[in-house]
């Protein structure tokens, strides 16, 4: 009897999230159907989040059996194409005539996804590893290259904005962005060749860390000894890849349905526009969230910091220049002409990642400033 206790446990924590998915996708698409807004973006953002869990799990297999840097890739393109996908859902839910308040949430939703990121993700994870193990040691070399990425694309964010108080600014504006997009994604070429191929040395664990992690070694066994029984172990490479683009098509129908009913229920609300773009990025990151949790208990920190700013950098190089391809062939009017809160926090979450992880070490009040800069970010967000 224990044992059947037990295993039905063991199948619940295995696959909760993708029964919860289904279940609210069916629910969803129900209240859809019957005009309930609330309870369709209730369940469709539950769904969304449940599937992306899975998404993330079934990558996080690929990611152990490919290891880093590559890994790490994986990772972040899965929890990126959920962004997007949102993103542009909410783009195009009111077709091509896209109202200004539509705009500035998938603005927002953009800058958010990296403040949270590299301050909600990163911080919470490095609070719990500090406060587990009280110093954790990743490749210094990872976060001052990132750091480094992330300002100047920050930087190149920025150009378009202060082009709007130059004479003729605002008819100059679109093309800036599009130039601006074109560069971002060719800084992400470069990027990728550097990270995998000439210094990918740069985003490997340290020796320390890898030591540590050697003491574990045997708990790490055993667990993988359950992780067997898990269905998508046991598949190979591609089909789980064939999982990951299936689930991800499953959050573009939830993300559709979402975004048809949830900016009605921002507007019943009285949910600005900073404040909808702030929920929107969360609910894309949630699972990143979940798996950088999940590597910090395990002392991998470096998994962590590969997690949030090898997202962020995702965030900013590629679904800026996909979100104004998309936008631009759908004759939507998006530009890259960011607030001053929006820039400002992203340049100051650059600068505060750069202080907390420069030295290649954590520990818990790093990773409580982080959740801080997070909360007065999200004050002013709802505030604005």
């Amino acid at each position: 009897m224990q044992s059947d206790s037990s295993s039905l446990r063991d199948y619940f924590d295995d696959y909760w999230d993708i029964g919860l998915g289904f279940l609210c996708a069916l629910l969803a698409y129900y209240a859809h159907a019957t005009h309930h807004i609330y309870l369709t973006t209730l369940f469709a953002a539950i769904s969304i989040v449940a599937f992306s869990v899975t998404v993330s799990e079934v990558a996080e297999i690929l990611a152990e059996r490919l290891g880093e840097p590559y890994g790490s890739f994986v990772l972040t393109f899965s929890a990126v194409a959920v962004e997007i996908i949102l993103l542009y859902m909410i783009l195009t839910a009111g077709g091509t005539e896209v109202s200004a308040n539509t705009l500035d949430t998938v603005k927002s939703g953009i800058i958010s996804a990296v403040i949270v990121d590299m301050n909600v993700l990163l911080g919470l994870a490095v609070f719990i590893g500090g406060l587990t193990f009280a110093e954790q040691e990743h490749n210094e070399d990872t976060s001052s290259t990132y750091t480094t990425i992330l300002f100047v694309s920050s930087i190149a964010l920025l150009v378009p904005s202060l082009l709007i108080y130059t004479p003729d600014g605002s008819d100059k504006l679109l093309r800036a962005s599009i130039i601006i997009s074109i560069m971002l994604f060719t800084y992400y070429l470069i990027i990728y060749v550097f990270q995998t191929k000439t210094h990918s040395h740069f985003f490997k664990s340290t020796a320390r860390s890898r030591i540590l992690r050697l003491k574990k070694k045997k708990q790490l066994q055993e667990d993988e000894e359950h992780e067997d029984d898990y269905i998508f172990e046991k598949f190979p490479n591609w089909a789980n890849l064939l999982v990951v683009f299936g689930l991800i098509f499953l959050v573009g129908v939830m993300a559709e349905i979402f975004a048809h009913d949830s900016q009605h229920v921002f507007e019943a609300f009285g949910i600005n526009a900073g404040l909808a773009g702030l929920i929107i990025a969360i609910i894309s990151v949630s699972p990143e969230l979940i798996t950088a949790i999940k590597a910090a208990k395990n002392d991998q920190i470096q998994r962590v910091v590969n997690i949030a700013m090898g997202a962020s950098t995702v965030s900013i190089l590629v679904t800026v220049p996909v979100l104004m391809g998309l936008a631009y062939f759908n004759h939507i009017p998006f530009t890259l002409d960011f607030n001053a809160l929006q820039i400002g926090a992203l340049l100051l979450t650059v600068i505060l990642a750069w202080k907390t992880t420069d030295n290649g070490e954590t520990n818990y009040i790093e990773g409580v400033s982080h959740l801080m800069f997070f909360t007065c970010f999200a004050v002013i967000a709802a505030l604005y």
